[in-house]
């Protein structure tokens, strides 16, 4: 039985029952992606993911502010987040299997309502090798001190512990370790894909092999690379095996090519939940998906990180139509109303418009077009695309080319 006497800890609450909690790492691991979030925009993207859960931020949000032993700087905005997000979401700080690293993230996140901290520990012999120059065994045992050390400190701190580089780990072992932590208190035990190896299949397995071996008070937790590409359709494997803690982050930035992004979990586990679980019932408080694409798009400035025609829930293209037949019957060619994440549906005019989606750009800048404007507007659209090498004619550029065109037509006869 995990001792979390004292300490309240939200997160395993809702994971033991049945709820979803995303633990997001685009502030920690986005950093091993090469991008840099300042204090101030982890302090807004803390509060702003907390409000898609309304009151129930704490409960569906892990927050990894940051790795307070990378610097002084990095330790104050982790320090930050956990004291001006207070409520919003559960704040944490991730470090290192050392006591003196474990000592200083749990001050990072001290007084801070909800507060957490990751112990990152070697779950494979490889792994504990290039880590810790020991075996595996020895670090996981060990960890169970820290966890303790955390408990005994009156911090109000909650431990937790990642596996690193769990799919190459004896099972046996990770169940017997995940035990022994979770009942010296750790709330939530990271399962970590950390090389992004895994193929979908395996990766069920991996989690429902676990599973199978914990006690039903165990908490896991799933943190699953992209490298392959499966980021996503892993974690969706860990969730319908059972997991109710999932890493991700938004735009699916972390370490080499990432990991599953939030705003596609997020949106599937939403929207599809029958589809993918039958009758599960995952949220405190149902999420506001319309607030999704905002933060994507501040992410996004924040990070350099573009949001392209091609990017899902959240690029460019969403909701946007150029054809024709799309443009009479938009239903038909998406596979959900733009409307559920608050995006308005655009009209846009590239060389596949059609005279119907040409008169509907130019109604939007107040032009009324006649049979012979819109001929000769839609052939010059066509051709002008290919001499600009560009698909998309600004409404704008129509607009000189209709006026220029009324101003050399000839005057009918009265």
């Amino acid at each position: 039985m995990s001792t979390t006497v004292g300490t309240p800890d939200l997160v395993r609450e809702s994971a033991l029952g049945g709820r979803l909690v995303l633990w997001e790492e685009s502030a920690r691991d986005g950093a091993q992606g090469k991008t840099l979030m300042s204090a101030d925009f982890r302090v807004r993207l803390a509060r702003e993911q907390g409000l898609v859960f309304g009151g129930d931020g704490p409960r569906h949000v892990v927050f990894a502010a940051g790795f307070p032993a990378v610097c002084a700087e990095e330790f104050a905005a982790t320090r930050r987040v956990a004291l001006e997000a207070a409520g919003s979401v559960s704040p944490a700080a991730v470090c290192r299997a050392t006591l003196d690293d474990v000592r200083q993230a749990c001050d990072a996140v001290r007084g801070a309502p909800n507060a957490r901290v990751m112990i990152v520990v070697p779950a494979s012999d490889e792994m504990a090798d290039a880590m810790v120059h020991r075996p595996a065994i020895e670090a996981l045992t060990d960890a169970v001190a820290l966890v303790r050390a955390v408990r005994d400190g009156d911090s109000g701190v909650i431990p937790d512990v990642c596996f690193a580089d769990a799919p190459r780990a004896d099972l046996d072992v990770m169940a017997e370790a995940a035990n022994t932590l979770s009942a010296a208190g750790a709330g939530v035990i990271v399962v970590a894909d950390t090389t992004g190896d895994l193929l979908t299949e395996r990766c069920g397995a991996l989690f429902q092999g676990l599973l199978e071996r914990v006690g039903e008070d165990v908490v896991l937790a799933s943190h699953l690379h992209n490298d392959l590409g499966l980021g996503l359709a892993n974690t969706l494997a860990a969730v319908r095996a059972g997991v109710r803690v999932v890493s991700s982050s938004w735009l699916g930035v972390a370490e080499r090519s990432g990991m599953v992004a939030t705003e596609q979990i997020l949106f599937l586990l939403a929207q599809r939940t029958a589809e993918l679980l039958g009758e599960a019932d995952l949220w405190h408080t149902a999420p506001d998906l319309t607030r999704i694409p905002a933060i994507a798009r501040s992410v996004s400035a924040e990070t350099g990180l573009p949001l392209t025609v091609t990017t899902p829930i959240v690029g460019t293209g969403v909701g946007t139509i150029s054809t024709g037949t799309p443009f009479v019957r938009p239903e038909t060619f998406q596979p959900y109303d733009p409307a559920i994440l608050g995006i308005e549906p655009a009209v846009v005019l590239t060389h596949l418009a059609s005279a119907r989606v040409l008169r509907a750009v130019g109604e939007l800048a107040g032009l009324v077009l006649d049979r012979a404007e819109t001929a000769a507007a839609l052939a010059w659209v066509k051709a002008e695309a290919f001499r600009r090498n560009e698909a998309v004619i600004p409404v704008e550029s129509l607009v000189g080319f209709v006026d220029a065109f009324r101003a050399t037509a000839p005057v009918a006869a009265t």
